[in-house]
């Protein structure tokens, strides 16, 4: 069957295409070990993802309870949204995919996932709402939330103490007030965040209750000029102030891990993977680096942290409908969920689950904040926003360098407004 390819965007702004064709129902079957004998159900997952154990777990759970094979197909980020987009617009795509939370929305949008309200009704009524959120489209479920990761406070436990501070800060006062005291007792420098780390600077919007974009009529627009935005912002600086980093530089460039690496940084705020990254580069810090939740206003709240994950969602064009939900029941159950977490390492989908995180300092870190945590506009507008040059680590720069908030998003309004406008 010929069907028509309808433009979507992916989270990294490349524009895509979906098919927007409907489902086909027609595997239903009565389950069982022999329910689905002799069929197979294809899930692509991203490399990297899965870990070995899960998988071998998963996979004999899925073909003992239903009699179908499981086919794992490991996919790499390199071209994947170009790849997953023709897939779905073909005859026999892959039953089951791991799609980003932040590209959920534009699949949806046109027609390539199928509606899953009734396995949220079946198995999601305890999933955490902020994690749940980027799965829900127009009121729809659309695909179902799997893991997230956010950002920590990664620290040199040495400086902190040489410093004479015995206990890590609840709110984000003390926080301040503690890298002062690292600044003004010992010759590290308290913190290294460059200019241009914009995840934490979304995470601290999210934490305002603020949006970056605002609907102008039938069209979206920048909504950097709103009081929370620089508010945001104004936090973003106090804690840049007191890094040497450079301003017009992100968290890559250099990495941040390797200068942590160097024993002369109290902290950064980066992800759980990126203390590996530091202790590659130097072994001997590894007895050194801590882990905490990013303080907040009041110590009773984490800071807002962007959440960066996951969801598992179902092709609308896949024959295997019912097959596909058996496998997400399975995957997504307390006992193979709460394994996910344990050995990835990976905050779940529900917050009962956050005891498989238990002996990972790093990721006992990150959990706290979930609940708080957001993402970007869940829109497909927004893809061609992250584009480089991105007009909001402009903004930041901006803003670093001297200019008023208000002034800095005057000077990106016209790029952001531009990139928003673009055709999808």
């Amino acid at each position: 069957m010929k069907r028509k390819l309808i433009a979507a965007i992916g989270v990294a702004g490349m524009l895509v295409s979906v098919a927007a064709c409907g489902g086909d129902d027609g595997d239903k079957k009565s389950g069982g070990a022999d329910g689905y004998k002799g069929e197979t159900l294809t899930l692509w997952a991203m490399d990297g993802s899965t870990p070995d154990q899960w998988q071998k777990d998963v996979t004999a759970a899925f073909e003992k309870k239903t009699g179908a094979k499981l086919k794992f197909e490991v996919q790499q980020w390199n071209g994947i949204q170009q790849k997953l987009t023709t897939a779905l617009s073909e005859e026999n795509p892959p039953d089951v995919f791991e799609i980003g939370n932040t590209q959920t929305a534009a699949y949806a949008k046109t027609g390539g996932l199928a509606e899953l309200d009734d396995l949220k009704k079946s198995i999601g009524a305890d999933w955490t709402e902020s994690m749940n959120k980027a799965s829900v489209i127009d009121g729809k479920q659309y695909a179902a939330p799997w893991f997230v990761l956010n950002r920590v406070v990664v620290y040199n436990k040495k400086i902190w103490a040489d410093a004479g501070i015995k206990e890590l800060p609840k709110t984000r006062a003390e926080f301040l007030k503690d890298l002062k005291q690292i600044g003004a007792k010992t010759d590290a420098e308290p913190i290294y965040l460059p200019g241009q780390n914009w995840y934490h600077f979304v995470g601290l919007t999210i934490g305002e209750g603020a949006e970056l974009v605002k609907k102008d009529g039938d069209k979206y627009v920048s909504n950097l000029g709103d009081p929370k935005v620089a508010k945001a912002m104004k936090t973003y600086k106090e804690f840049a102030d007191l890094s040497k980093a450079p301003k017009n530089k992100d968290e890559a460039t250099p990495q941040q891990a390797e200068v942590f690496a160097k024993g002369k940084t109290g902290a950064f705020i980066g992800m759980s993977w990126e203390a590996p990254t530091a202790i590659k580069a130097n072994p001997k810090i590894e007895k050194d680096i801590g882990f905490f939740t990013i303080p907040g206003a009041t110590a009773d709240k984490p800071e807002g942290v962007f959440l960066g994950g996951s969801n598992l969602a179902i092709a609308a064009t896949s024959k295997k409908q019912d097959l596909a939900k058996e496998f997400l029941k399975i995957a997504l159950s307390d006992k193979f969920e709460g394994q996910f977490a344990k050995e990835g390492g990976t905050i779940p989908n529900k917050k009962a689950l956050e005891s498989n995180l238990k002996g990972n300092p790093a990721a006992e870190a990150a959990a706290p904040a979930t609940s708080g945590g957001g993402t970007t506009p869940l829109i497909p507008e927004w893809g061609a926003v992250e584009n480089p040059p991105n007009p909001i680590k402009n903004y930041m720069t901006a803003v670093l360098n001297g200019k008023s908030p208000a002034a800095a998003a005057k000077q990106v309004e016209g790029e952001l407004n531009k990139r928003l406008a673009q055709k999808q």
